[in-house]
């Protein structure tokens, strides 16, 4: 199991989740190689492309994250993703435990529109994820 315990976790959450928050994401990464425990070790306000630079190539970590996009125009919509990011140096015992953990992190980061997997950082590109956010958002008058 993940431990989930830190209360900054939750206070990242909300932030990212408030309309009166510019804070846009939030990472979680394990405290050592030999750890369970998730802290947030970073947050921001410039989206999926900070995240990315954020993301390091040994870790395996969680995201939570705030897309805004253009549903037609006269509206923007705002929806929530996961990411489970496992790097491509990120050690096997660790990619192991994954599965695991990622289910003890959607306790705690529980609303979100679609995760994301991520192997590499162009898995973590906006214009793929805004296609899946609005394929999963229901209607659609754009025709994607």
């Amino acid at each position: 199991m993940a431990d989930l315990s830190d209360p900054t976790i939750d206070e990242a959450y909300q932030d990212v989740r408030s309309d009166k928050s510019e804070t846009n994401w939030l990472l979680l990464d394990y405290e050592s190689d030999r750890s369970d425990k998730l802290t947030v070790t970073q947050t921001g306000t410039g989206g999926l492309a900070e995240l990315r630079d954020a993301l390091g190539d040994s870790k395996a970590s969680y995201a939570y994250v705030r897309v805004t996009f253009s549903n037609d125009k006269e509206s923007q919509r705002e929806k929530f993703i996961l990411v489970v990011w496992i790097g491509p140096g990120c050690k096997v015992m660790r990619k192991a435990k994954i599965s695991v953990h990622t289910a003890d992190v959607k306790q705690v980061l529980r609303v979100y529109s679609i995760e994301v997997p991520a192997r590499e950082r162009d898995d973590l590109k906006e214009d793929p994820i805004v296609v899946k956010l609005r394929k999963a958002g229901g209607a659609s008058y754009d025709g994607v």
